[in-house]
């Protein structure tokens, strides 16, 4: 009995009165949105829209494609891995490396003081950057290693070459990560709020918008079919339509106009080309240092070759 006099008081609490209006109006509005999607609403019926509001509406669903074609594409800069040439065959490597290692530590904590063998537990696996220009500094010391482990050791020209090139790349290396970091931060994520909160909002306000004009356009169908006993209230309901998407188009068009005003796209748009122009700029200077000094060794080669054939 006590549950129900509960369920009785939140019952009475209800403006049904409110609550069915609502319904009413969503149901009449789906209605109309069927009808018209059916065609059987002839164009002279559908509320026309202020021409400032349509021409804001292209502008804005043009503003949100441009953001999304952008970030499709530069949403890479989230991923370190992107450009490097054997992520998986390492990934896969390394996840073998860790899991051995994770299963060494656990033994070596978990069976000390038994009498079961212990294996000493291992080093961590390493942690690599996964991007080409790490890949390729790597790839150049081990090359280097290789050709200078040899009886002409440091006087190897190819060993010398590799070892400037190593050092060109590593520079490129670092500039890649700033680089990426910059993105993220001062390109990818601005945008992404853009498009999460401003556009968001001024769609949303859009959306009110059309349930609205849909709902005036109902309340019309209603007070054309209106007894003459319901006339007087249907064509009040249909005042308050009207004054309704009034004041919603009114809001829209404002958020709108304040989305498309706003000047941090084209801020963010250009961090995005400073921190590529800075990484392409230090990739370029550093390059063209080693590659010099690499141009000076092969034609010293060169010579040396020429001269050794001639005798």
């Amino acid at each position: 009995m006590e549950g129900w006099n509960k369920i009785s008081s939140s019952l009475n609490s209800i403006n049904f009165a409110q609550a069915g209006t609502k319904f009413t109006k969503g149901f009449s509005s789906s209605v109309q949105a069927t009808r018209e999607r059916l065609g059987q609403v002839s164009p002279d019926e559908i509320t026309e829209l202020p021409q400032e509001y349509k021409d804001l509406e292209a502008r804005v669903d043009a503003l949100r494609a441009a953001h999304l074609s952008m970030l499709k594409i530069t949403k890479v800069y989230e991923s370190e891995s992107y450009d490097y040439p054997v992520q998986i065959q390492e990934s896969i490597s390394e996840l073998s490396s860790s899991i051995g290692y994770n299963i060494t530590s656990f033994a070596a904590s978990n069976l000390k003081g038994t009498n079961l063998p212990v294996a000493a537990p291992s080093a961590p696996p390493a942690s690599q950057h996964k991007t080409l220009p790490h890949a390729l500094t790597r790839a150049a010391h081990a090359a280097t290693t290789a050709v200078t482990s040899t009886a002409a050791g440091d006087s190897d020209k190819l060993g010398k070459a590799l070892n400037l090139y190593a050092s060109g790349w590593d520079k490129v290396a670092a500039a890649r990560l700033d680089q990426d970091t910059s993105i993220q931060e001062n390109f990818l994520h601005p945008w992404q709020t853009t498009l999460n909160s401003s556009l968001a909002v001024a769609i949303k306000a859009r959306q009110a918008v059309r349930v609205s004009r849909l709902e005036l356009d109902a309340a019309k169908q209603s007070l054309k079919n209106a007894s003459p006993a319901k006339q007087e209230q249907a064509r009040l309901e249909v005042e308050n339509a009207e004054d309704d998407l009034v004041q919603k188009t009114e809001v829209a068009i404002t958020l709108m106009k304040t989305v498309l005003e706003n000047p941090e796209p084209i801020k963010n748009l250009n961090e995005l080309v400073k921190a590529q122009l800075m990484y392409f700029s230090i990739a370029a200077e550093a390059l063209s240092s080693v590659q010099g000094e690499i141009e000076e060794l092969s034609v010293a080669a060169e010579g040396e070759y020429r001269k050794s054939r001639d005798h």
